[in-house]
């Protein structure tokens, strides 16, 4: 068996653990966390924590470089994977046929690798990680247990593999990082000039 395979098989096998581990309860609590109208709250506060950590100048040069950073992620994740690789979503896989548990959300587009969900929340994630500089402490492991919590729900919800979210995930967090790392290029020029 190739290696290729190997991985595949894992996967499938990972995600029919995660999938099948299902009761009503987790049902509604996945479906909400994988809810993006939940988590505005959140996005707010991570606004005004700009503020408090960057004043009023960072938070303007934040805004668009965010609005951007998303543009990135979720459109790098469909043009860059899901459209040229084209793995179908666990819920669309003729192998997994009557075993996937599809919580009523529907399955979505045809092709899951990589999940956009994954990719957008470990981008923020990684720009806050930045923004914030580690203050406090806790603010690294609260912000990466949020972003894989959500991809976890997607997992858990049938339409993705744990493949298409742990990539998701790391392509995510590198375009967080490449965000965070212009906006204080960007913000140093305007301190400097």
């Amino acid at each position: 068996m190739a290696l290729l395979d190997r991985l595949i098989a894992a996967d499938q096998a990972a995600f029919l653990t995660v999938n099948g581990a299902h009761t009503e309860s987790l049902d509604v609590l996945m479906t909400t966390v994988s809810d993006l109208r939940i988590w505005f709250p959140l996005y707010i506060l991570f606004l005004v924590l700009i503020k408090l950590r960057w004043n009023w100048r960072g938070l303007w040069i934040a805004l668009p470089l965010i609005a951007l950073m998303i543009v990135c992620s979720d459109s790098g994740s469909v043009m860059l994977f899901k459209n040229t690789v084209q793995r179908l979503r666990p819920c669309y896989e003729p192998l997994l046929a009557g075993l996937v548990h599809l919580v009523p959300e529907g399955c979505g587009g045809q092709f899951g690798f990589v999940s956009s969900h994954a990719a957008n929340h470990f981008a923020i994630a990684a720009l806050m990680i930045g923004m914030l500089q580690r203050r406090p402490r806790w603010t690294v492991a609260a912000l990466l247990t949020w972003a894989a919590l959500i991809a976890y729900s997607r997992v858990y919800l049938g339409v993705h593999s744990p493949g298409d979210v742990l990539v998701g995930g790391i392509y995510g967090f590198a375009v967080g990082m490449l965000f965070f790392v212009l906006f204080r290029s960007i913000h140093q020029r305007f301190i400097s000039a």
